[in-house]
C-alpha cells in the first residue's frame, strides 16, 4: 500500500465509529472472526483497544492484521484502523488511489 493510499483511508476512517473493542482477553478467536466478517462486509474498520487490555495496540494492531489477511492502516492511541479488499464484488465500496508505476499494491 502506497503512502498517498494509506492517507486516502485515514481520511475514510476519521469518519467511522468504533465497531469493535478488545478487552482484557485480547485477541480471543471470536474477536477474530468478527473483525473478519466486518472487513468483509465493510472493507474499512475501526477498533478499540479498552483500557483494560494490558496488550500493546500495535502487537494487537499487528496479530488482527494477520489473522485476517488485513492491512493496518493506522493506529493511533488505543484505536485501530484496519483495511481489505472484499472478496465479493458486490460489497467492494472503497476504491484506492492508483498506484504508481514500479509500486505494488497488496
Amino acid at each position: 500500500m502506497t503512502s498517498k493510499q494509506r492517507a486516502y483511508l485515514k481520511g475514510l476512517a476519521m469518519n467511522l465509529d468504533t465497531i469493535f473493542s478488545v478487552g482484557k482477553e485480547s485477541l480471543t478467536e471470536g474477536v477474530v472472526r468478527a473483525v473478519s466478517e466486518a472487513l468483509e462486509a465493510n472493507e474499512l474498520v475501526k477498533i478499540g483497544v479498552l483500557k483494560n487490555c494490558a496488550d500493546d495496540p500495535k502487537e494487537i494492531a499487528a496479530g488482527l492484521a494477520e489473522e485476517t489477511k488485513s492491512e493496518v492502516v493506522q493506529v493511533i492511541g488505543k484505536k485501530i484502523v484496519l483495511f481489505k479488499v472484499a472478496k465479493k464484488e458486490e460489497h467492494r465500496k472503497i476504491r484506492l488511489p492508483k498506484a504508481k508505476e514500479g509500486k505494488t499494491v497488496k
